[in-house]
């Protein structure tokens, strides 16, 4: 397995914990917003952050369709 696709993995378990939901809840969700590849595509810059910041960049993408830090 690919090291992004492990990440990925421990980041929306992690995720899904965090918003008291179940992970597939969160996939749905993910996909439903279409930002599934994208925060797949994300690795380099959110495996090196604090998951908090992920999290934060991840909600912002939800609420407004942008990166926390742009």
């Amino acid at each position: 397995m690919r090291k992004e696709t492990e990440f990925f993995i421990y980041l929306i378990e992690k995720y899904a914990e965090y918003r008291n939901k179940t992970a597939p809840q969160i996939l749905k969700e993910w996909d439903e917003n279409h930002l599934t590849d994208f925060i797949y595509d994300m690795y380099e810059i959110y495996h090196v952050e604090r998951l908090e910041n992920a999290f934060k960049d991840i909600d912002s993408l939800i609420a407004t369709g942008k990166c926390a830090w742009q």
